[in-house]
């Protein structure tokens, strides 16, 4: 079309159906449209995340726009250092990284990536570490797989904050042949929890959780996903469970002091943008990187788990119980300095 002639810019939005991604391209797409009221957005969606938002894509569709001669942005809803680790996954595989067995390196330092701070083997995304499992081995295809298309897009742009990655987001900048962006993030003290929207933790585990929180003593936000097993008779005054809420609002609220967090990119970002000091509990994927930053390199956090644990080894209640109330007393010094730099 002659887009010379044309008042109306029409854009296609074409997330990947995971939970992690639809938010944030929405965000974007909203973003846009507030502030260039003459561009139209078709956002394409599965029809069960149509019933979800009131309104299934692979790697081709990337291809499809280039074939067309129509612009492509490629949004990564991740963090740029796993973006990072991705693009640079065969020097993992010559310095013998990619695919190990955690039990006998996952110590080893990988401190060769352009751009990352020094960081272990076990706190790499999760699916190059590798199972031996064969749908870990279809999935990991899959990203890969994915990760490719980036090369045939002419943006590149990322969920997240310059001041917290700018070594390697300018390493990419560098790198890369198309321009890098950044999209703006989102526009009595109670611990909020969230164990994500996707893949979640153990029963065991989540007893365990739950038990550890209640026995704290701390007042809690706990969104559940509809699952409220073992909040059946929680005291009103000691904590509110809800299957869903607003969580930028809730992280905004002067009430909340600490965010139980799974470390999924958009939980991530939305607590430096709230200044939500963080407990990490990552489960898979990228969650382990990014808790590995938030507690080491920018400092606005604490580990649940002190290190790599299987799925088998349970946190218990009484370290849950005693971590909460550490980390969510206002007299605590290392809390003090955790709010600071958030």
């Amino acid at each position: 079309m002659d887009h010379q002639s044309m008042k109306i810019c029409h854009l296609v939005a074409l997330p990947y159906p995971g939970r992690g991604h639809i938010n944030p391209m929405m965000n974007l797409c909203k973003l846009l449209v507030s502030r260039r009221p003459d561009v139209l957005i078709t956002f394409v969606v599965t029809e069960e995340w149509l019933g979800f938002i009131g309104s299934a894509t692979k790697p081709e569709n990337i291809r499809v726009g280039k074939r067309r001669n129509i612009p492509v942005a490629s949004l990564w809803t991740m963090s740029a250092s796993v973006f990072s680790v991705f693009h640079y996954r065969e020097l993992l595989d010559k310095k013998g990284h990619f695919s190990v067995e955690l039990s006998e390196r996952g110590n080893e330092l990988v401190d060769y990536i352009p751009g990352l701070t020094s960081t272990r083997v076990a706190d790499l995304p999760t699916i190059l570490l590798g199972t031996g499992n064969e749908a870990t081995r279809q999935i990991l295809n899959w990203a890969i797989e994915g990760f490719s298309g980036v090369l045939n897009a002419q943006y590149l742009l990322f969920t997240s904050v310059y001041k917290l990655e700018a070594p390697v987001i300018d390493n990419l900048k560098a790198q890369f042949p198309f321009p890098v962006g950044l999209i703006p993030n989102l526009v009595a003290q109670s611990l909020y929890v969230s164990l994500g929207s996707f893949r979640s933790v153990s029963s065991a585990q989540r007893d365990e959780i739950v038990a550890g929180v209640r026995n704290s003593g701390v007042r809690y936000l706990w969104v559940s996903r509809g699952d409220t097993s073992g909040f059946e008779d929680v005291d009103d005054d000691a904590g509110t469970v809800v299957p869903w809420c607003d969580q930028l609002r809730v992280l905004c609220h002067s009430s909340i002091g600490g965010f139980w967090t799974h470390c999924g990119w958009n939980s991530t970002v939305e607590a430096v943008y709230a200044g939500v000091p963080m407990l990490t509990f990552p489960i898979t994927m990228d969650q382990v990187p990014n808790s590995k930053q938030i507690v080491e390199d920018w400092k606005i956090g604490w580990r649940v788990k002190k290190q790599v644990q299987s799925d088998e080894s349970l946190v218990t209640r009484e370290e849950i119980s005693e971590i909460v109330q550490r980390f969510m007393d206002l007299d605590n010094g290392e809390r003090k300095e955790m709010k600071e730099k958030g």
